[in-house]
């Protein structure tokens, strides 16, 4: 199974949904994708929707890791919402909820955010 990813951008924060596998097959234009939408877009903060992610391997982690440095950079936040149990277990070992904050689903991400949905 290959990667699905759907962007979109509400006020000042990108909300992006993966769906699928991502790996290192997938990372390199995931990467790509990402930065020009950022740049394009102008946003400060970025939520993850990792609901429908069946699949992850560290080529992912270190795009996300990366794209939480440029958001860093900027004074935004990174939450990630919606995260599968494979996923989240990844999550935990690699210590990104240490940085990364968890929300329980979309909505409430955005709201923590100041976007009312």
């Amino acid at each position: 199974m290959s990667l699905s990813v759907h962007f979109e951008t509400k006020q000042h924060v990108l909300l992006v949904r993966l769906t699928g596998e991502l790996d290192h097959h997938e990372a390199e234009n995931l990467r790509n994708k990402f930065q020009s939408i950022m740049v394009k877009q102008n946003v400060q903060h970025v939520v993850l929707n990792l609901e429908s992610l069946t699949f992850m391997d560290s080529s992912g982690l270190g795009v996300i890791l990366g794209r939480y440095k440029e958001v860093q950079q900027i004074g935004g936040e990174m939450v990630v919402c919606s995260i599968s149990p494979a996923v989240k277990r990844l999550f935990e070992m690699s210590g990104l909820f240490k940085i990364i904050r968890l929300e329980e689903n979309e909505a409430f991400a955005l709201e923590t955010l100041g976007v009312a949905s």
